[in-house]
């Protein structure tokens, strides 16, 4: 058996990057480019090379420990005194053996979920020793209850999705978790083009708008940008449940004259001729959660290793994807129909934030989506404060309390820190939301500082 000094040595020689597994920061971006495939190969002579310099620090030492064993393998050859095997697997797959490999995860085909998604044929999972089954799913209320009923392990939903679970709103209480968003921004107002002379949302008195989910950001920043113009959400309008993917069929049949809904689907109905993007929703709150990637605290705590996993797979396909120069090729992983079934132009245009309005204007935001996973304790304190001033909790809610059990912000900066990526130094922050400045400190006086509102 090995000494503990060797074991001591032998981990020294994987700190020169903050993720620990590789020697340089350079060695962990090149390490993080190459195709998952790699990775096997990639740890194992990696471990092999450091044990051997471990072993023998001096050169002589092992020169002659390689002359010895001749062509048998270095693994093979330290067998008896040190399962390499194990090791590699360790460095691996991080703190401990994965309990479950085989995995299903649900996803709304929606460029919201870009890096659950693309970390299926980008290898992603497979990088972090797991075998996932992205499964495309109809609607939200169908990915929740497969999700409550165990048929998926994790899933993509709306970020206000697992607070309304935890809490019981449309379910029964059952204690979810967010460790991680999977988009900022990425969302639009789209109308009918028979309404292109309507841009004054007080001309939109009798609309019928469609949401994706009553427990979604669009239903509340729809709601917001209304009565913030003076247009009650629930006198004024229609607001009507829509899954994503037929929202745009709905616009040509003109049984909708607009929706609120992830940027695929907007940019779809200007690319088939039946809608403008109308204000992207960063107009509204510029760097607004939008969907997150969610697990069960049941999952959590039967399966740790599995979510640890997981979660890095997540964020290291969110990194990979915030990058401006992977976008394309991105759009071109995604477009499928086993993904998001959709022209890869359209996919393109959302991703690259260079897109047509459908109004003949050619825009550019390299911010209109973007991939930071990191989940503000306040992004969910906000939530909730909507939750409230639309009527969805009633009675006194413990803003903080359940901020911090389902957005797990104090585990999200631990693995970012750990896979060598730099997370907020907060677990809060302020913003403003039209112009109107939110303290998540102070939430009951910003529900009751509004004017159009249900509590």
């Amino acid at each position: 058996m090995a000494s503990k000094d060797t074991f001591r040595r032998f981990s020294r020689l994987f700190s020169g990057c903050a993720c620990g597994r590789h020697r340089s920061h350079a060695e962990h971006d090149m390490a993080a480019a190459r195709p998952a495939q790699d990775d096997a190969a990639r740890y194992a002579g990696a471990v092999e090379t450091a044990v051997v310099q471990a072993l023998f620090p001096q050169a002589a030492h092992r020169r002659a420990f390689l002359k010895a064993i001749g062509g048998t393998g270095i693994a093979a050859a330290l067998a008896p005194f040190l399962p390499l095997g194990a090791v590699t697997d360790a460095f691996a797959q991080g703190t401990g053996a994965i309990e479950k490999k085989d995995l299903k995860i649900g996803f709304i085909p929606i460029t919201c979920a870009t890096p659950i998604i693309m970390a299926h044929p980008l290898g992603f999972y497979s990088k972090h020793g797991l075998n996932v089954e992205v499964v495309k799913t109809a609607g939200w209320a169908v990915v929740r209850d497969k999700t409550i009923n165990k048929e998926y392990d994790a899933a993509h939903m709306l970020s206000p999705m697992p607070i309304a679970i935890s809490m019981g709103l449309g379910s029964n209480p059952i204690p979810f978790s967010v460790p991680a968003i999977e988009n900022i921004n990425g969302q639009a107002i789209t109308l009918a083009m028979k309404h292109k002379d309507k841009r004054n949302p007080k001309d939109w008195k009798g609309f019928k708008l469609a949401i994706p989910f009553d427990y979604s950001m669009h239903n509340y920043l729809l709601r917001y940008y209304l009565a913030e113009h003076g247009v009650d959400p629930d006198a004024d309008v229609q607001l009507r449940s829509v899954p994503p993917p037929e929202m745009v069929a709905n616009l040509r049949a003109d049984n909708i004259d607009g929706f609120l809904a992830p940027d695929n689907i907007c940019q779809r109905a200007v690319y088939d001729g039946v809608g403008f993007i109308h204000i992207l929703s960063k107009e509204i709150w510029d760097g607004h959660p939008c969907c997150s990637f969610t697990a069960s605290q049941e999952f959590v705590t039967a399966n740790p290793n599995t979510y640890a996993a997981l979660l890095r797979a997540i964020i290291d396909a969110s990194a990979y994807a915030q990058k401006p120069e992977n976008r394309k090729g991105i759009a071109e992983a995604i477009a499928p129909a086993n993904y998001l079934n959709a022209p890869p132009v359209v996919l393109e245009q959302v991703l690259t934030g260079t897109y047509a309005d459908g109004l003949g204007n050619i825009k550019k935001d390299p911010d209109r989506v973007s991939f930071e996973p990191f989940p503000y304790e306040s992004f969910a304190v906000w939530i909730l404060t909507q939750m409230k001033r639309w009527g969805q909790v009633k009675g006194e809610v413990d803003y903080q309390g359940i901020a911090k059990k389902v957005f797990l912000a104090t585990e999200a900066q631990k693995v970012m820190k750990e896979m060598g990526l730099n997370p907020p130094a907060a677990t809060s922050k302020s913003f403003s939301v039209m112009g109107k400045p939110f303290d998540p400190a102070k939430p009951e006086e910003y529900v009751a500082s509004f004017a159009i509102k249900r509590a």
